[in-house]
């Protein structure tokens, strides 16, 4: 089991924004997931990993096919309050899931640096 979040990294967000809109992304994804999905995750020790990829179109491109494998998955859309404007999407959570579930859709993608 695992949670997977994505980052738009064409956005360059300064650390704290990026913290907060992962942060957001992850408890987005979580509430999307069945009870016993979520009470299995939280019983194994919550395994979460970042990742990156290039663009809004790409996190989109992720979110369609996390939807279609049936994973429970969250956009994250800005609010605009701070950095980015209103309504930049700036990652997408999925899962928690079967790792192997996420990997056909994430399995390509490298880890945040």
């Amino acid at each position: 089991m695992k949670q997977v979040i994505v980052v738009n990294e064409s956005l360059g967000l300064p650390c704290g924004k990026l913290a907060a809109q992962v942060a957001h992304a992850a408890i987005g994804a979580f509430l999307q997931a069945k009870y016993s999905v979520r009470a299995e995750w939280l019983a194994t020790g919550m395994t979460k990993v970042v990742l990156a990829c290039a663009s809004t179109e790409a996190l989109l491109a992720l979110q369609e096919q996390a939807a279609a494998a049936a994973l429970p998955q969250f956009l994250v859309a800005d609010a605009g309050r701070t950095v980015v404007a209103a309504g930049t999407v700036t990652c997408l959570g999925i899962g928690p899931a079967a790792d192997e579930a996420i990997s056909a859709v994430t399995g390509t993608l490298k880890l945040l640096a």
